[in-house]
């Protein structure tokens, strides 16, 4: 009997070593990711000053960024289907850190081609990987047992902090922009080359749940879902409070507030520690409160800083702002993941629906709020965040857990 047993047990054990394994390599991954992102934003007014540009044409340059992780997400379905997940997760990130690399080179020759296309290949380094590592880290989660994706989320906000505060030290001794993206980036890949080997060769495929259902398409049609919908746009809201803080959070400062170029590094700084102080305690706040709630909350803790951000005159209560934001939007994303993946049938293609909806934020965001900037400001700018945020909180219900069926 124990030989039986020990032969029926040994399969489950090496999938759960597996399963640590790949979250160990998802959470280095998404570090990386962050590190990159924290890189470029801390540095957006010296490159807008390197380049000459104004802040509607540096909004159609980050329209580079948002197509190229647009284009990312749209293709990553057919690229983990032929090459699997841990390729399309590492090949992807690698191509962050070259894009970063040669933004870096763009700013540094003046060449706004240049730049555009180096943010192009980081948004798609960013966009496909994000849907490969949270079907991976969905699968985890399932696999473990355990709340996974706040805390891989959580890796990617303690990247951007640790950019972020790279980036105040670079901008207070007045650092080239340029050199510092390529030190970077030299960084990136080589963290790389050690998760490659530790990222599992056969943990999950991106369409393990699907594989013997393909034939039934209506049991895929996972957009005929309204409850999905819904996790969507409050995805959606969320994406876009975390997003704009990502792209205009150091020119909002700078612009809106007055603020010099070190002083608004150190508030997106802060705005970074929210997000990580907020998603390494997302597990234990998860456990207590339910996933609904703690959504719900994160929306108006993101009304409150955002409105601070755009209704307060003081430079400081602005600052203060990044506190509420920074905690409310962490763990808006990678919750309404998590919803998804556990809304029903097909879990990956649910997580990657979702995905794609939250991602819109990043396509339409920094041309939207760029466009209304130049015109009115980006503290009205603001204003479509805090709408969306609005309905997020509506809707917020759509993403509480559902009853576990009785056997």
């Amino acid at each position: 009997m124990t030989v039986i047993s020990s032969l029926h047990e040994q399969p489950d054990t090496d999938r759960v070593a597996d399963a640590r394994r790949c979250r160990t390599a998802l959470f280095t991954l998404f570090f990386c990711t962050g590190l990159a992102v924290a890189s470029w934003v801390t540095r957006t007014p010296a490159v807008r000053d390197q380049l000459g540009v104004s802040l509607a044409q540096m909004g159609m340059l980050m329209l580079g960024i948002s197509s190229g992780a647009m284009c990312g997400l749209l293709s990553a379905n057919f690229m983990i289907s032929r090459i699997s997940t841990r390729w399309v997760a590492a090949g992807g990130v690698g191509l962050l850190a070259v894009g970063l690399a040669v933004v870096g080179l763009g700013a540094w020759s003046h060449l706004l081609s240049v730049t555009t296309m180096g943010l192009f290949m980081m948004g798609f380094g960013m966009g496909a990987p994000e849907i490969a590592i949270n079907i991976e880290g969905a699968s985890v989660e399932r696999t473990l047992a355990t709340p996974v994706l706040p805390m891989l989320h959580g890796f990617f906000s303690a990247g951007t902090l640790c950019g972020g505060l790279v980036g105040i030290g670079l901008a207070a001794i007045a650092f080239p922009a340029s050199a510092h993206f390529i030190l970077a980036a030299l960084v990136m890949l080589l963290a790389l080359t050690r998760t490659i080997q530790a990222l599992p060769k056969n943990y999950g495929d991106g369409h393990s749940s699907s594989s013997h259902d393909e034939h039934s398409s209506r049991a895929t049609r996972v957009w005929q879902d309204p409850r999905l919908w819904m996790i969507g746009i409050v995805c959606l809201a969320m994406a876009m409070a975390e997003g704009s803080a990502n792209d205009w959070l150091p020119l909002l400062m700078v612009d809106g507030h007055g603020v010099d170029a070190a002083m608004s590094s150190l508030i997106f700084t802060g705005f970074a520690a929210g997000m990580t102080l907020g998603r390494f305690a997302g597990n234990a706040i998860v456990a207590r409160s339910g996933r609904g709630k703690v959504i719900f909350f994160s929306t108006l803790s993101c009304i409150v800083g955002i409105s601070l951000a755009v209704f307060s005159d003081s430079s400081l209560w602005a600052g203060l702002s990044v506190i509420f934001w920074g905690l409310g939007a962490s763990l808006g994303f990678p919750l309404t993941i998590s919803a998804a993946g556990a809304s029903g049938a097909h879990p990956d293609k649910r997580v990657s629906f979702v995905a794609l909806i939250g991602y819109l934020a990043f396509l339409a965001g920094p041309p939207l709020l760029g466009f209304v900037g130049e015109h009115h400001g980006l503290r009205d700018a603001l204003m479509i965040v805090l709408v969306l945020l609005a309905i997020a909180t509506v809707l917020s219900p759509s993403t509480r857990s559902l009853p576990k069926a009785s056997s």
